[in-house]
């Protein structure tokens, strides 16, 4: 019985390694919807998601794993600075009371890390727009 199990655990171990699984390394993030109006959707909340590629595969796969702010399009969160819109671990996004304009939806991985009141910059990222009115 031990031979049988280990003797499948090398097949299975050998197959993952063979079509490149495990080791994958996420190299880019979509966010879906790429812009969206707040006033479009109910109670101003929009959800997005997130989409990504795997090192050693061109399909898009979804991506949970992944940390969510508002921010800039070059992947930098806005940390402590006040925005009109704001967005929750799961990609929630809403407008913030009394505010305008539009912000930068972030969802992304990796990168140094810094303090919170300068923002985290993302190694691997997408982003969206959400227009608060």
């Amino acid at each position: 019985m031990i031979y049988w199990t280990s003797l499948w655990a090398l097949v299975f171990w050998t197959a993952l390694s063979a079509l490149g699984c495990g080791n994958n390394q996420l190299r880019s993030v979509t966010v879906t919807p790429p812009a969206a109006d707040a006033r479009d959707f109910p109670n101003g909340q929009v959800q997005f998601t997130a989409i990504g590629t795997y090192s050693g595969s061109s399909h898009m796969v979804p991506v949970k794993n992944l940390s969510w702010c508002i921010g800039t399009d070059s992947g930098k969160c806005n940390g402590n600075i006040a925005s009109a819109g704001a967005v929750d671990g799961n990609g929630l996004a809403q407008c913030v009371a009394s505010r305008t304009g539009t912000v930068t939806v972030i969802a992304g991985t990796g990168g140094p890390m810094s303090p919170p009141d300068t923002g985290h910059q993302f190694a691997v990222f997408g982003s969206a727009h959400l227009t608060c009115p």
